[in-house]
């Protein structure tokens, strides 16, 4: 895996929680617990998926973008940096 994702084993850790707190959404719809219950696991879940994304994006940016410049790519660099945080910001 490139060295923008070094720490691959905490974003699967991240997102193994976040799919069991999908998990447990879905049993709670089947329980029938209260919306606002519902809703907050739901905010838990978009603001976990939120915070992987950004940890992916630092790290492309820290050493995948840097690693471009410096080889001499810098305006395909660039554009697919621009692209990949276009990407992110449509998450909010």
């Amino acid at each position: 895996m490139k060295k923008c994702m070094e720490d691959v084993t905490s974003l699967q850790l991240r997102v193994k929680k976040v799919v069991g707190q999908l998990n447990g959404i879905q049993k709670m719809l089947a329980e029938d617990v209260p919306c606002e219950d519902i809703l907050t696991q739901l905010n838990a879940v978009n603001g976990a998926l939120h915070r992987i994304s950004f940890i992916i994006l630092d790290g492309h940016l820290r050493h995948c973008v840097r690693e471009g410049i410096e080889s001499g790519n810098a305006d395909e660099t660039i554009e697919a940096f621009a692209e990949a945080l276009e990407n992110f910001s449509k998450m909010a």
